[in-house]
């Protein structure tokens, strides 16, 4: 394993305490805890919280700011952070509307986010939720009970964010969260495993001549392996899983997002869009939106994931276009 590390236990911590010193001027880390926090003026609205386990950076500190998130918490490497950080997160949050939680599908952080909700009601802070489930590449994989949740993550994040920014209630983003995340469809592939640190080795075997569609963001098994294929061949499998899912019809909008793993070079990720883009041509789709980058990664892991978002009110691309001040956005 070689890696820019010092102590494997001590990365999140110093990875932490290296991110608020470069961002300085727009987020904080709350005492005594891996809680990032956005230095933006309170201004009374809706506090929004995420997190899980570190490794997927910039998800979810690198949206930490002015029109996403009010806090991330950082677990430890693909592991769920405890309740308490959650709780501090939650309190820190508050500015006296409530807080709403964005977790992804895993058991872990799904149990510990209600966990500290629950908390956070015995102090009288009004808590609300979604679970992202985005991935449509299996169910009930590694860590999951249902779909997984992935890089469709970050899109609900802006929208909710968005909407919290320009006065949305408590009640208004649960709402609002439901009907996104209903909408919301990712799968990905990976050409090499991550190697967490903690652990010192890579998370599966896969052949240097194979890919594996499917796989999820802590390298949980994906559906099928074959041999390497040029990108059009990838993207046409992943779009048409997608379209199975969606069963769009031609001039549907909808909201695009291509994702880097972590050692996938930008390079390869516009290739692999401009391939995406000839496929959603030629079903006639509207792509009133696109992001292409590393958004939620697997560390060092070779590979890419494709999220449609189906617009399904004109308002969501208003807040897609909102503009925020983060440091990955």
């Amino acid at each position: 394993m070689k890696k820019i590390i010092n102590d494997p236990s001590a990365v999140v911590d110093e990875m932490v305490k290296g991110l608020v010193f470069a961002y300085d001027g727009l987020v904080e880390q709350l005492p005594d805890t891996n809680v990032v926090h956005r230095k933006a003026d309170k201004n009374g609205k809706v506090g929004l919280v995420s997190g899980g386990g570190s490794g997927h950076e910039p998800s979810h500190a690198g949206f930490v700011g002015k029109g996403m998130l009010s806090a991330a918490v950082c677990g430890e490497v693909f592991t769920s952070p405890t309740p308490d950080q959650i709780l501090e997160a939650i309190k820190a949050s508050d500015e006296g509307q409530g807080v709403f939680l964005v977790i992804k599908n895993y058991s872990g952080d799904v149990m510990n986010f209600e966990m500290a909700k629950d908390l956070a009601d015995m102090e009288d802070i009004k808590v609300e939720y979604v679970v992202v489930d985005d991935d449509i590449a299996v169910e009930d994989s590694t860590y999951t009970a249902g779909r997984r949740g992935i890089a469709g993550t970050v899109l609900v994040h802006k929208i909710l964010g968005a909407a919290a920014e320009e006065g949305a209630s408590l009640e208004e983003l649960k709402a609002l969260g439901d009907k996104v995340v209903s909408s919301l469809k990712s799968i990905g592939l990976a050409l090499s495993p991550a190697t967490n640190p903690e652990v010192g080795k890579p998370g599966f075997e896969i052949g240097a001549d194979e890919i594996e569609f499917g796989v999820g963001i802590h390298g949980e098994p994906g559906y099928r392996r074959e041999k390497l294929q040029p990108s059009a061949s990838l993207a046409e499998e992943l779009v048409t899983q997608l379209k199975k899912e969606f069963n769009w019809q031609s001039g549907d909008s909808f909201a695009l997002l291509i994702n880097g793993m972590g050692a996938t070079p930008l390079m390869e990720q516009f290739v692999f869009t401009n391939d995406v883009h000839h496929l959603l041509q030629k079903e006639e789709l509207d792509l009133a939106f696109k992001k292409v980058g590393d958004y939620m990664t697997s560390i060092d892991m070779e590979g890419i994931s494709l999220t449609l978002l189906k617009i399904a009110d004109s308002k969501w691309l208003d807040y897609l276009n909102a503009p925020v001040t983060t440091i990955a956005w």
